[in-house]
Formats: C-alpha cells, sequence, structure tokens
C-alpha cells in the first residue's frame, strides 16, 4: 500500500467525516507565549469532507449533518486516526460527532 502524499485525495465513505483538530492559541490576546503544559487539547475541529452519507434499510441515502467547512465539536477520544506528513487528523462517523458550532 502506498503511502497517502495528500490529504484531499482521501474522500469519506458512506457517513464518515474527516477532520483536523483546531490547535489551540499558544500566545495570550496581549501576546504573552503560553507554556506547551498550560495549553489544553483543544475538541474543536474543522470538517475537511464529509461522506455521501449511509443508507436506511429502504435503500434511501441519509443526509449528513455537517459539510466541509464547518466547525464541529468531537469526543475526546475515539475516531480513526491517519497522519499525513506532520499533519493528522482523524475519521469520524457523523453520529459519533458532539455538536456543530454555529459562528
Amino acid at each position: 500500500m502506498s503511502a497517502l502524499r495528500n490529504i484531499k485525495s482521501l474522500a469519506p465513505l458512506l457517513d464518515r467525516v474527516l477532520v483536523q483538530r483546531i490547535k489551540p492559541e499558544t500566545k495570550t490576546a496581549s501576546g504573552i507565549f503560553l507554556p506547551e503544559s498550560s495549553v489544553k487539547e483543544q475538541n474543536e475541529a474543522k470538517v475537511l469532507a464529509v461522506g455521501p452519507g449511509a443508507m436506511d434499510k429502504n435503500g434511501q441515502r441519509l443526509p449528513m449533518s455537517v459539510a466541509p467547512g464547518d466547525k464541529v465539536l468531537i469526543p475526546q477520544f475515539g475516531g480513526s486516526p491517519l497522519k499525513v506528513g506532520e499533519e493528522e487528523f482523524t475519521l469520524f462517523r457523523d453520529h459519533e460527532l458532539l455538536a456543530k458550532i454555529n459562528e
């Protein structure tokens, strides 16, 4: 199997959602840099790609609850992690996402 070179070539299947965690701020509004130990891992992520949706028992496609570009709240654990170069991504099922963040 060849290594995935570009995350844009990954197309989630069924009801899967590809997200990337939003990195927490390492600097305060006043410009003070925070040590890594004080910066908690965020549970916010940006949706990069979504599958077409799962099928119900009648063969009808169920719509996805999020779209690329949406910000979502993801669970602390779970999902399928992916690494492309130095970048980290995670695949979740649509129903595993906790919330959509409306801004």
